[in-house]
Order: C-alpha cells, then structure tokens, then sequence
C-alpha cells in the first residue's frame, strides 16, 4: 500500500489529518487517520489565539515605548526652538539698538 498525499473531508475540518492508503494491485483507497501525541491534541486554534494575543501585546509595548520617545524627542526640539527664538530675539533687540545709534550718529553729522 502507499500514502498519497490526499487528506480526506474529514481532515478538513482541521482537526486531524487524514490520509488514503492505495494499493497498488486492487487501486481501493482506505483512510487512516494520523495519531497525535497527547500534548500537541491541544486545539491549534487556541495556540494561535495565544500566540496573536502575545504578538499583540509585545507590538503593543514596542508602540507605546516608540510613542514615548517621540515624544521626548519632540519636547526637546521645541525646548531648542524656544531657546533659539529668544537668542534671536535678544541679537535682533540689540541690532535695532545699534541701528538707532548708528542713525542718530549719522542725523547729527548731517547737521
């Protein structure tokens, strides 16, 4: 007899493969099903559940921490912006007054 790799309806369902035994004189099919070991009868379907769920929440975990660090990154840039906007707004204040000075310089030569 040989396996062929034909799994009956029944092994559709997903629970437990099964195969057709061929004999080579008479061509019959017999099915057969594949024994499993007690541990792996465990329903697939709840290892998967529980392998999506721990994906899920490591994905999670790496979403939040992501999330934190951008915002840290953030604030530190507006920090940076804020304390660029005041050195520019000191240099541009002192600018003014030396424009001032320079033209009162100038009006008096004039004169």
């Amino acid at each position: 007899m040989a396996v062929t790799g034909d799994e009956t309806e029944s092994a559709a369902t997903g629970d437990i493969p099964a195969y057709q035994l061929r004999s080579p004189n008479s061509g019959l099919a017999q099915s057969f099903v594949m024994a499993a070991s007690p541990g792996s009868m465990e329903s697939p379907s709840s290892q998967h559940t529980e392998e999506v769920t721990r994906k899920r929440e490591v994905r999670l975990m790496k979403n939040r921490e992501a999330a934190r660090e951008c915002r840290r990154k953030k604030k530190e840039y507006v920090k940076c912006l804020e304390n660029r906007v005041a050195v520019l707004e000191n240099q541009n204040k002192t600018l003014i007054e030396e424009l001032k000075a320079l033209k009162d310089i100038y009006c008096h030569k004039a004169e």
